[in-house]
């Protein structure tokens, strides 16, 4: 198992339906920054946040278990291999990630409790 890498591309805001259904004030996502990285395989890297973590962890438990080495979703949706592009769950105010496999192995390091 290998460490993938996630960047935040961005964050956006759909003010049309922010307008219509956010609350007052609500602005882009204050938890991420575009430019943060984090590196993550089985577990939630330290700082994500709980929400996108829950929307994005099935690209990285499947980059950092050798889906990098081909093409997501028979090479119709990302052209590079090692590569997904993903978003929150967020409809107001998504944050877009790019996930890149890495050749950085993950090392376990949880002691199980008996």
């Amino acid at each position: 198992m290998n460490k993938v890498k996630i960047t935040v591309l961005k964050t956006t805001l759909d003010k049309e339906l922010a307008q219509e259904y956010g609350a007052k004030g609500l602005t882009p996502c204050p938890m991420l920054q575009k430019g943060q990285v984090f590196y993550a395989d089985y577990a939630k890297p330290e700082g994500f946040c709980d929400e996108a973590w829950k929307a994005v962890y099935q690209y990285a438990f499947a980059l950092s278990h050798g889906a990098g080495e081909g093409l997501f979703y028979y090479g119709d949706w990302i052209r590079k291999p090692g590569v997904a592009i993903c978003s929150c769950n967020d409809g107001l105010r998504p944050v877009i990630f790019k996930l890149e496999a890495t050749k950085e192995e993950s090392v376990i390091d949880d002691t199980p409790v008996r």
